[in-house]
Formats: C-alpha cells, structure tokens, sequence
C-alpha cells in the first residue's frame, strides 16, 4: 500500500507536468492570426487590470476526463525576435528544462520528425532511471511573417493517460510587441483519475492555483484548489519559462544558461503562494547538475 500512494503521487506530478493541446484544435479559425488578433483586442480589459501586474491572463477548465489551462499574453519582444527562437526544437529542451519536474531534455531526429525525448520526475536530484520518460513529437504547424504556432504532442502516457499536448502561438502586435497564447492539457483514465485523487486528498491538498472562486473569512481571496488550481501552477511556470528563454536571447553563448535559470527563478518568486517550492541555491545546483547530463548524453535515456 505504501509503495502504491508513492507511485500516484510521483504520477499526479508527472502528469502535471507534460503535456499540452489547445482548446478546440480542430477549428482552423481558432488557430489563425486574424483569431488570435481578435482575442487580444477582446482581452484588452483583461490584460490591464489583473492579479499578476502584468499583461497575463491565465484561465484553466476541467471535464470528467481532461484538464486545460490556457494563458494569453503580451510580451515586450519583437515578433521576428520570438519566430526565430522559438521556432527550434533544441531551443524548446532549453525552455523545458526550467521546470523543476524537467530532468532531461534531448531534441532527436526520428522517421516522423522531430522528437522531444523528456524525463519529468521529483523537486530534487534523482537519478534518469527514476524518472518518467515521454516522447513529444514536435512540429511547427504554421509560420508566416505574421503568426507562429508550434505543436509537441505526446500520444501516449503513464497509467492510461494520452493526449498530452503543447501548443504556442504568437502574432505580433502594436509597438514592436507580441501576444502570445499558450496552452497545456491532457486526458485520464480512470487509472488516472484515481491517483490524482489521492494526490490531491494528501501532500497536494493545500496547493492552489491562481484562479479566485471567493474571499476567505479574513477578506483575502480564496484561490481555486485541486486539479484546476495545480494545472495552473504549471501552466504558469512553462509560460514563465518560455518567458525566460527569451529574455537570455541577447546575451553572450557562455552566460545564457545562468541568465535563464536565475530569470526564471525570479519570475516564479513573484507567486510565491502558488510557485515557490525551493530556495534559489538548491533550485540553481540542481539544475546545472541536470543541465550538464543533459549536454553530456550522446543517447536519450532508455525508455
């Protein structure tokens, strides 16, 4: 029995931390530039006036067998700045490796394309073999001079989940700025559904996300719990990551790395209620560590 309650809770985590789809992927409408330009005039309101003092809006929803979180953003990068780095499949290990569930990232050529061979495992050092090995299947399903829209798609995952998804898109807007939308979701079994539930009636129960569904008896907003809440922690993280990534861009080879881990660290350091779950030090050692066995496997790890 012990050993069960740790194995759900190792994959409560790791399924909050892979995968992503758009809603409605199906619709072209919903995915074009002249759709996504209408939803940032639509979020105007929105963007100025919100909890995260920046021009964010995060929205998450929940059906009996799947959970999506979706942020819109406006970023101070050029569009061509943010085509041109996002737009690589080697960049994307460089984001995901942010996460602190992120173990090991390597971007692979296989006979469908390109691969994203991730490993997603606890808050702490660990060994490969520990962790959970997913295989995204990356594509950059639109680029024009106007819109960017990328794809990494995980088929199948661990106890009967499937359908993880990532998906970015990006138009620019006014003033040499862009609206970015980023999404994360993934369907469960009813394998799934049971861990999660037992991840969420234990070390999960006080975690929550950004959404506030009412005021507590002191007058402080009441933050939204269980799936939706912990969804949106990491749809946030991943969103401050890419976030992250750009802002290291400009600066030398040699000093993109720290730039990138110390920005992101920051950036999640603003939501501490939400975010916060190691201090700087250990964030940072153990993330050069993973960084370094990263750069140094000539071979993903075994599946």
């Amino acid at each position: 029995m012990k050993t069960f309650w740790a194995s759900a809770r190792f994959f409560a985590i790791a399924l909050l931390c892979i995968g992503a789809r758009i809603a409605h992927a199906d619709d072209v409408d919903a995915n074009s530039a002249a759709s996504l330009r209408a939803k940032y005039d639509g979020l105007q309101n929105r963007l100025s006036h919100n909890q995260f003092q920046r021009p964010l809006y995060l929205d998450s929803s929940e059906t009996s067998d799947s959970v999506t979180g979706d942020i819109y953003a406006r970023i101070n990068y050029p569009f061509a700045t943010v085509r041109a780095a996002l737009n690589n499949p080697g960049d994307w290990c460089d984001i995901l490796i942010l996460h602190v569930n992120t173990k090991y990232c390597r971007a692979s050529s296989g006979n469908q394309g390109a691969v994203l061979n991730v490993s997603i495992g606890k808050k702490y050092d660990e060994p490969l073999e520990k962790a959970y090995r997913v295989d995204f299947a990356y594509r950059v399903a639109a680029q024009t001079a106007n819109y960017l829209q990328v794809r990494l798609n995980a088929d199948v995952g661990p106890f009967s989940t499937r359908d993880y998804r990532i998906v970015l898109e990006a138009v620019p807007v006014e003033t040499g700025r862009t609206f970015i939308h980023f999404s994360y979701s993934y369907t469960y079994g009813l394998v799934g559904r049971l861990a999660l539930q037992v991840y969420l009636a234990t070390i999960g129960r006080s975690k929550v996300g950004f959404a506030v569904v009412g005021t507590r008896s002191d007058g402080q907003p009441l933050h939204i719990g269980g799936l939706r809440g912990l969804v949106e922690r990491n749809t946030m993280r991943y969103y401050l990551a890419i976030e992250a990534f750009l802002g290291a861009v400009s600066a030398p080879p040699q000093e993109r790395l720290e730039k990138r881990l110390r920005e992101w660290f920051a950036a999640i350091e603003r939501y501490p209620r939400q975010l916060h779950e190691m201090e700087q030090g250990e964030y940072l050692d153990m993330k050069r560590k993973e960084y370094l066995r990263q750069q140094s496997e000539l071979q993903p790890p075994p599946a």
